[in-house]
């Protein structure tokens, strides 16, 4: 199969001659409207349905902390929720639980 290149003007005479979109002329670009500003209703459903987590009310901080390997392991080895527990042993150590 051969690939043909269609040279600019090619390109732009296809796009032209296309009934379904047309150009938009300077007059309608001054009143176009953003998605947001033509469709609030529509746009507040989407924003609220996107998807993911909630917000938190107290969201956590994300730190690079160095650990020694044996304290990693003991947490790791308890099985998933490690970083969990290693957050509620700091919790008790600093005497907030």
């Amino acid at each position: 199969m051969t690939k043909k290149t269609l040279s600019e003007a090619k390109v732009q005479a296809m796009i032209a001659s296309d009934p379904d979109a047309p150009e938009a002329t300077d007059a309608q670009l001054v009143q176009a409207k953003s998605f947001t500003e033509a469709f609030p209703a529509l746009a507040e459903k989407m924003r609220k349905s996107a998807g993911g987590r909630p917000k938190a009310a107290n969201p956590k901080v994300a730190v690079s902390l160095r650990l020694d390997p044996e304290v990693v392991a003991h947490f790791k080895a308890e099985g998933p929720g490690w970083q969990t527990r290693i957050n509620e042993a700091l919790r008790h150590a600093a005497g907030l639980s």
